[in-house]
């Protein structure tokens, strides 16, 4: 069941590319739309056949690949990726419906969009570390080849910063992958057999720092985010929704699930550092985005803010922390697809991003009023407004971290205050004032146009009205991870009592 998610775009990126008949720009799409569509209808299926009460991984698959190297075909499911995945099939789909009828090369984009979505899908549900960082590089050339071809000004070095500092990231999950493996004495490289490893404290922290520093570049975290505006800026709307939305993700569900899934007690230790590590990812994102001019860059130094607060959750690991932090990559993913997919209607209509220039874009006649008051409700939403899926999910984070990490959580609070004065900095000089009569004559926003838009803007509305529909997924899982982390801390408390008291 679970390979369908995989293979599926990917079969639909091979007859795309590949077929014998010529396609049209139009019939491209029109295949990969079937492709995408179909996947999201097979995701929300599966998701009527999660077990929620079940914390152990659902819906296994094994087939032996390379058992002397100790990789095998290895995919589960739980609450961490169920979720995860159900954000990859939706913004997979919105990422082709939002593209462009007239898209250059259009084979060979649609088919590189499907191999993402199908390599990313594969990453989410691999159960070998060896299979997960392959999945996790396949993502690289199809990636890099989207931003180079069809990005904006500055594409061609944006795309390579970002191949360079992704496959850093990709060594260094590789080496810290390898090095668990040979410390523990082992040739398996199956998570449930890694977990399972008793390896030297000393040892524990230094793999940890590896991997976070890996997975810290993906997300992106301060200081490895220097590719993240470039790439975000240079990028197409679609796929900035594919990086932003989805991308990004691999590194939070990567921290989450190798990082304090493999080391519960390295995790407690270097906690405090990783909330103090998000609280200036939080406050450095959103200071950023004060200072720019060019909507699209404000929006991608917000989002670097925002996932600080995952980070900040996963710091605290306490149940409600992580649900909130869990849920919070689905809400940022939602409402970071609608701002970029809005960001790139205002540019296509009105010929620019820079807030010197836009105004008035609020006028029911000849501006673009629909697209300027979805612009207000996903800028509210991201600024955690009640109502909004965004309050629900930072307000757990930080209901949750508060306990533990109090002057942190009030700085990331500090970090919602801003996020609130940029997005009023951006709505107001785009969405207020006066039209100039003379050179305001933008284009109608086509039915098309909308439908992604509308999409994401009844989730952001319905998660934040009903928003049990998205944080009970993951509370299973988490209350499970947070277990594992309180058993090692019980284990540590009572070593030390026994060398006191023998």
């Amino acid at each position: 069941m679970l390979s369908t998610l995989i293979w599926l775009p990917i079969i639909g990126a091979l007859i795309i590319a590949f077929a014998p008949v010529k396609l049209t720009a139009q019939r491209a799409r029109d295949l990969a739309l079937a492709a995408s569509g179909t996947t999201l209808l097979w995701t929300i299926w599966l998701l009527t056949q999660f077990d929620l009460t079940t914390v152990s991984f659902q819906m296994r698959e094994f087939l032996p690949w390379l058992p002397m190297l100790g990789l095998n075909y290895d995919l589960a499911v739980d609450g961490l990726s169920m979720m995860m995945i159900g954000l990859n099939s939706l913004l997979g789909w919105i990422a082709i419906y939002s593209s462009a009828e007239d898209t250059e090369r259009p084979r060979f984009f649609y088919a590189l969009i499907l191999l993402v979505s199908g390599g990313v899908a594969g990453a989410f549900l691999a159960q070998n570390l060896l299979l997960f960082f392959l999945l996790f590089e396949i993502e690289l050339v199809p990636l890099y080849f989207l931003i180079s071809i069809w990005g904006g000004e500055k594409r061609d070095y944006a795309a390579m910063k970002f191949l360079l500092y992704t496959a850093i990231a990709g060594a260094l999950i590789l080496t810290g992958f390898i090095g668990t493996v040979w410390l523990g004495g082992s040739l398996d490289f199956s998570y449930d057999s890694v977990s399972q490893l008793k390896l030297p404290w000393a040892g524990q922290i230094v793999l940890l720092s590896i991997l976070l520093v890996g997975f810290g570049i993906k997300i992106p975290l301060v200081p490895f985010h220097t590719w993240l505006p470039d790439t975000y800026v240079s990028a197409s709307p679609p796929v900035a929704i594919l990086l932003g939305g989805v991308l990004a993700k691999l590194g939070t569900y990567g921290i989450f699930r190798f990082g304090l899934g493999l080391f519960p007690d390295a995790w407690a230790v270097l906690s405090p550092i990783l909330a103090v590590w998000a609280a200036v990812s939080v406050l450095y994102g959103s200071v950023t985005a004060i200072a720019q001019k060019d909507i699209k860059r404000m929006v991608a130094y917000s989002s670097i803010g925002h996932m600080g607060y995952v980070m900040l959750g996963g710091a605290a690991f306490t149940k409600l922390s992580l649900i909130g932090a869990i849920s919070q990559m689905v809400s940022h993913g939602l409402i970071l697809a609608l701002l970029f997919h809005l960001v790139g209607l205002v540019e296509a209509k009105v010929g620019t991003r820079q807030l010197d220039v836009l105004n008035g874009l609020m006028n029911p006649l000849r501006g673009l009023p629909m697209v300027s008051a979805l612009l207000v409700l996903s800028g509210m939403a991201s600024a955690g407004i009640p109502g909004l899926v965004g309050f629900i999910t930072e307000f757990l984070v930080f209901q949750g971290s508060y306990s533990v990490f109090p002057v942190q959580t009030l700085l990331c609070v500090v970090g919602t205050g801003l996020t609130a004065v940029y997005f009023v900095i951006l709505i107001n000089r785009t969405c207020f004032g006066r039209l100039d009569s003379q050179t305001a004559y933008y284009g109608k926003v086509t039915f098309n146009e909308r439908v992604p838009a509308l999409v994401l803007a009844t989730l952001v509305v319905l998660f934040g009205l009903q928003p049990n529909w998205l944080v009970h997924w993951s509370a299973a899982t988490s209350g499970a991870m947070v277990t594992a982390i309180s058993m090692v801390e019980t284990a540590q408390v009572d070593s030390a009592s026994a060398s006191v008291y023998p």
